[in-house]
């Protein structure tokens, strides 16, 4: 994709400073800009990079003020991050608009699908399955029986979708996940003989997964994702759980069966969190933290495993790096007294 620099300026409303005519095919960072790329400067302490990138292309702020001769061709605009940001949505809009069903794929009879999707090779879409309008679905990505994926949603490639899982619109699955394998369970009074699990998985809208993760289906009803919900990489939700809307979990997240976590909720790397709890709205969980019990007050912020408030848990380890010396004065202290009383026997 090649763009000159007169069409960049009237894409972001900017102004030319130099060859209007030069040309770009890719994007970089002004540090490592290289020959037909376009770049941007918004944080001072990359200014000395605009005097020696190579980038055939820098976005910077109308009122930058040039200290030195650049080689660079500019585009001055209000803000050159948020330019730059536009530039990066456009772009990957345009990377990522593929459409057409390939001959190697495979769509069952049965199925209805919308308007304008893209059906990558080995791509597999399963009896009564329902695909919105302007769906991607990359190659290798399965579609199970009676599944529902909503409008503009993207599936990237090696994604799995069981049955009966119903995903909304505008989301985005990263690759390697699965969504709606069994949940864990199993019964050991009988045998540890397998619980069948028959519910499914439900996904609302704008919703994106990261790569690698794997949500089970409810054992009866629905494992719910709410409209907003954001994951990294390697995030396990079990059986049962519902996450709130608008709420983050950062990679190796895990979260036990029928716990119910809130709206607008923030989780570092590395928590896990025990089943059957509920989580309250606005609660943020440093990384590593595990959750052994509910949290029932909005808005708190915890650490630790168990965790607990953060404020507390600071304090209490600042005594727990003292531990060892507070040992050695106890011992001194005992050792003392010992000897005291040999002298008075």
């Amino acid at each position: 994709m090649q763009f000159t620099a007169t069409q960049i300026a009237g894409l972001l409303n900017g102004q030319i400073e130099g060859d209007a005519t030069i040309s770009v095919n890719k994007l970089s960072k002004i540090e490592e800009g290289v020959t037909g790329s376009v770049s941007f400067l918004s944080n001072p302490a990359y200014t000395q990079y605009l005097y020696s990138t190579q980038a055939s292309m820098v976005i910077i702020n109308k009122d930058y003020v040039l200290t030195a001769p650049v080689t660079a061709t500019l585009i001055r605009v209000d803000k050159a991050e948020d330019a730059f940001s536009k530039l990066l949505e456009m772009y990957n809009e345009v990377k990522l608009n593929k459409k057409g069903i390939s001959k190697l794929s495979f769509i069952a009879d049965s199925a209805t699908v919308g308007n304008d999707i893209y059906a990558g090779e080995f791509s597999f879409v399963g009896e009564n399955a329902t695909i919105g309008n302007n769906v991607k679905i990359y190659p290798q990505v399965y579609i199970g029986d009676n599944a529902m994926i909503g409008d503009n949603t993207t599936l990237f490639a090696g994604v799995k979708i069981y049955s009966e899982t119903q995903i909304g619109k505008n989301c985005i699955i990263h690759s390697g996940t699965v969504i709606g394998s069994d949940g864990f369970r199993f019964n050991p009074q009988s045998d540890n003989k397998k619980v069948p699990q028959i519910g499914n998985v439900l996904i609302e809208d704008d919703v994106e997964i990261g790569a690698n993760c794997a949500i089970d289906r409810a054992t009866l009803g629905s494992t719910i994702l709410r409209k907003g919900v954001k994951f990294d990489n390697l995030i396990h939700i079990a059986h049962n759980v519902e996450i709130g809307e608008n709420t983050y979990f950062a990679a190796h997240g895990v979260v036990a069966g029928s716990t119910k976590i809130g709206e607008n909720c923030m989780f570092s790397g590395q928590v896990g969190i025990v089943g059957h709890l509920n989580v309250a709205d606005n609660t943020i969980i440093t990384a590593q933290s595990g959750i052994s019990k509910s949290i029932t007050k909005s808005g708190g912020v915890y650490m630790g495993s168990p965790a607990f408030d953060a404020n507390k848990y600071r304090k209490a380890y600042i005594h727990f790096r003292n531990l060892d010396n507070l040992v050695q004065r106890v011992d001194k202290i005992e050792k003392q007294q010992k000897e005291s009383e040999i002298k008075e026997g």
